[in-house]
């Protein structure tokens, strides 16, 4: 009765470690290159109608930010040089 126990439980823990490794639905490249598109969705999105056409405008907002930042910071800086003390608020000055 223990022998047939154990030989469950073993024959049990090999099935679960085997479904680990079950097909999941993808056809690999090669592997870790696994992507392919959902049915009805193009292989290629430019040009589709699924192509998000970002506007410049938008794309371009963290990098006009960024450079007002260090145009801020230049003046602080600069503050900091001639007076010995840090203003915060240079855009009054």
């Amino acid at each position: 009765m223990k022998k047939l126990l154990i030989l469950s439980a073993t024959l049990f823990v090999l099935g679960l470690s085997g479904s680990a490794n079950a097909y999941d639905g993808t056809k690999c490249k090669e592997p870790g290159v696994c992507w392919e598109p959902k049915p009805g969705y193009p292989a290629q999105v430019a040009g589709s109608k699924y192509d998000p056409k970002h506007d410049p405008n938008e794309l371009n907002k963290q990098s006009q930010s960024i450079k007002e930042m260090e145009e801020r910071n230049a003046k602080r800086t600069e503050v900091l040089a001639k007076t010995g003390k840090f203003v915060y608020d240079v855009e009054g000055q």
